[in-house]
């Protein structure tokens, strides 16, 4: 890669998912992808980001066209960097993938311990719970700020289009960082 590239992260897959507490079933399952993306600063990132192999061809396709829009991503670096804390992660507004965990406030397992989710600019694009709550803590939800979602943002018509749902659009809590795609061997 051409040296006018920051690297955020360049993790071997076993670096990658160091600590996981996931089955080898859903390790085999997964793919480490370098992918590329403008941050903040104006300047062209390479991260990483773990999700299932069924799902990448999905994924480069959403990178690309972030980096096309100039769409700008804080960082995106896998989770085990932070000791697989989705709190951690999000207030350092890193997106990330796979985290095999419950959804919060719950003990049903996450999309993301599949692979099957992606956050992107949690700190941008925070969760909001109906009694008011805010996560990350200090996060603010300003629709026309850069790197935000909204609806009918290009980013968030692209991942519909390829069959993901948008945090945005459930009821409650607005997750507005969240895509998940559920896979047809999931439904079994």
């Amino acid at each position: 890669m051409s040296s006018s590239i920051i690297i955020d992260s360049q993790m071997c897959f076993a670096e990658a998912i160091e600590g996981t507490t996931a089955p080898l079933e859903v390790i085999d399952s997964l793919a480490l992808l370098d992918v590329l993306y403008y941050s903040f600063d104006g300047l062209l990132h390479q991260g990483q980001i773990i999700v299932h192999a069924g799902l990448e061809e999905d994924v480069w396709k959403i990178f690309l066209l972030m980096e096309k829009l100039k769409f700008p991503v804080h960082k995106a670096i896998p989770i085990a960097a932070y000791r697989w804390s989705d709190e951690n992660s999000m207030t350092d507004n890193n997106s990330s993938g796979f985290n095999f965990r419950v959804i919060e406030g719950t003990n049903k397992l996450s999309l993301h311990s599949f692979g099957c989710a992606i956050d992107i600019n949690p700190v941008q694009n925070p969760v909001i719970y109906p009694n008011g709550l805010i996560a990350p803590p200090g996060a603010k939800y300003r629709p026309k700020n850069k790197g935000t979602f909204a609806a009918g943002h290009p980013v968030v018509q692209e991942f519909i289009s390829l069959g993901w749902h948008w945090g945005g659009n459930f009821d409650q809590p607005k997750d507005y960082h969240h895509f998940e795609k559920t896979l047809e061997m999931q439904k079994r």
